[in-house]
């Protein structure tokens, strides 16, 4: 049995100390020193404005191209719109509809399944478990593509579903027109995410950013060619989306292979892959109920536009301003992106107050962007609508709903990036119960009060997605600064060793060495300037490791792979 605490500064280290660590009877330790009060204190500390500096660096090598690529990718979605527009109001609302539909029983599900793969992959970077990324790769694409099949049977049968709903026939038909052509995308997509993820956790987003941009150039040729040149109408802005995402598929693979970049995580297809898949979905089942939780709410809000007055207008304003957040969300979506890289690739390396550094840094970036996006909201709000129709009703609702979206992005910015450290610490439980809260036990019921009871329509939806957005906000901030760093370093050790397909079985009896100092497992940077050198004394190599029993050590590490909802 063991105290999960950290082991004192060298300069502390006496003869006598280490006897009474290593106790050959095995006696309670007492590891409450004023050396841990110390280094709490440095765990929870600012950073200075040279680490602050440097860590904004860190973020911005990732996030940045991340951000042009999502911003590419938007394009394609924002082209799509616009040739939705020019078809008719009748097919703005079919293809809000059906992408609405797609999100909620398809496209968060492949996302979020494929985000439990991130903090394996992040973590083993980090600990330079190289071979566990190219498996965690192909168990996450068996996943995605197996996944994909019940999907695509839901897809066909949608028409039926939205009748049942209640929704309007004419635009029902539309959208059932539109999601038969997009089936192939879901099994582009099950390789897609993983190789993003894959190539991100390793810093590689250049070349992502490069294979984006040839993809969207082609995208406008095709929807031409589709909707004006075969007149394939709302089907053929459908088939251009997917053949968009073949050639980014053909595109993304060929760089892999031509790079090189495969090699060093390379392990050859066996019954590996089809082995150890319990950490992998303990991470993506509850990352996949987060993502859903979230995406499931902007989309059940078309679904309450379909039952307002005048639902062609109502849903057609509801498709732009999705567009219109969906622009915004670029931006803290790469944040997130980039933090939970950090923070999965410090954990991984054993620098726990270098992951609390990505996370205060990535925050305070996140606050700042949800600023820009209520004054981006707000000034656009008569000029935004213009670039999807000429619609007066339209141009009307999406001018009132517009600064309420901005309003919404203050809260939305800070908890879409605290979901990025949440997963690059390999805490999706969390994530998703912060959000079935906000969204579902507040949102909800503001939303349909102020939308239905107190008859205020449109607005009143927003009304809810805004006060979700600021409690998800609020619990994230408590959750992420009441973080025990130093747990979260055992946990990934756990997590990397217990994926990894040479990791081996004990019993529950066995005995295994436990690492309790974070600063000398690697060389870090912040531990050594407090040493004022490079070495590392024998007495303190010493106390690295104490004897713990690996029930006690699993119980411990394992706490965020409970369910959901707990059973006794």
């Amino acid at each position: 049995m063991c105290s999960l605490k950290p082991s004192l500064p060298s300069s502390f280290v006496s003869s006598q100390t280490i006897h009474n660590v290593i106790n050959p009877n095995y006696e309670t330790i007492d590891f409450h020193t004023h050396g841990d009060d110390d280094e709490q204190q440095m765990s929870r500390r600012w950073p200075t404005p040279s680490e602050a500096f440097e860590e904004i660096k860190a973020i911005g090598k990732i996030s940045l191209p991340t951000t042009v690529t999502g911003l590419l990718l938007y394009s394609r979605s924002m082209i799509s719109m616009l040739f939705l527009g020019y078809l008719g109001e009748l097919e703005l609302a079919g293809g809000s509809l059906a992408i609405g539909f797609a999100n909620i029983t398809g496209y968060s599900i492949i996302s979020g399944l494929a985000m439990g793969m991130e903090p394996i992959c992040g973590q083993a970077y980090g600990a330079k478990h190289m071979k566990l990324l190219g498996l965690t790769l192909q168990r996450t694409i068996l996943l995605l593509l197996s996944t994909s099949i019940p999907i695509s049977f839901i897809w066909l049968n949608m028409k039926r579903i939205l009748s049942f709903c209640g929704q309007d026939q004419e635009i029902s038909s539309k959208a059932q027109a539109f999601i038969f052509f997009s089936i192939p995308d879901l099994f582009f997509l099950s390789v897609l995410h993983p190789l993003r993820i894959y190539l991100r956790t390793q810093s590689v987003t250049l070349p992502l950013t490069y294979c984006s941009a040839i993809s969207v150039l082609l995208h406008v040729p095709l929807n031409f060619l589709l909707v004006k040149f075969f007149n394939m109408g709302i089907s053929g802005v459908a088939l251009a989306m997917v053949l968009t995402n073949l050639n980014l598929f053909i595109l993304l693979c060929s760089f892999v292979y031509f790079s090189g970049v495969y090699k060093d995580s390379w392990v050859a297809p066996s019954v590996d892959c089809l082995k150890g898949w319990s950490k992998l979905l303990a991470l993506s089942v509850p990352t996949c109920i987060s993502v859903c939780l979230e995406w499931w709410w902007y989309e059940f809000m078309i679904i309450f536009c379909g039952l307002l007055v005048n639902p062609k207008a109502t849903v057609a304003s509801m498709g732009i301003l999705i567009q219109t957040t969906s622009l915004v969300y670029v931006f803290p979506s790469s944040l997130s992106l980039g933090v939970a890289t950090r923070v999965g690739n410090e954990l991984g390396a054993n620098r726990p107050e270098r992951a609390h550094i990505s996370m205060i840094i990535s925050m305070l970036c996140a606050m700042g962007l949800g600023l820009v996006a209520l004054f981006f909201t707000t000034m656009m709000r008569n000029r935004w609508g213009r670039f999807f129709t000429n619609d007066a009703e339209i141009l009307e609702l999406t001018a009132v709903a517009l600064p309420l979206a901005g309003l919404c992005e203050l809260g939305n910015c800070p908890q879409t990036t605290g979901c990025g450290v949440l997963r690059g610490s390999a805490r999706p439980t969390t994530g998703a119960n912060i959000n079935l809260g906000s969204f579902y036990l507040v949102g909800m019921p503001v939303s349909v009060v102020m939308g239905f009871v107190l008859k205020m329509g449109f607005a009143g939806l927003w009304i809810g997605l805004l006060a979700a957005q600021l409690s998800c906000a609020l619990l994230m901030l408590y959750v992420l600064w009441t973080t025990d760093w130093k747990l979260q370093v055992e946990r990934a050790k756990e997590l990397t060793k217990s994926s990894s397909p040479s990791a081996t079985c004990c019993s529950a009896n066995a005995i295994l060495p436990l690492s309790l100092s974070a600063s000398t497992t690697h060389d870090d940077e912040y531990s050594t300037k407090k040493r004022g050198n490079n070495k590392i004394t024998n007495d303190s190599n010493n106390l690295d490791e104490v004897w713990c029993s690996n029930d006690e050590l699993v119980m411990s590490i394992s706490h965020e792979a409970d369910p959901l909802i707990p059973t006794n």
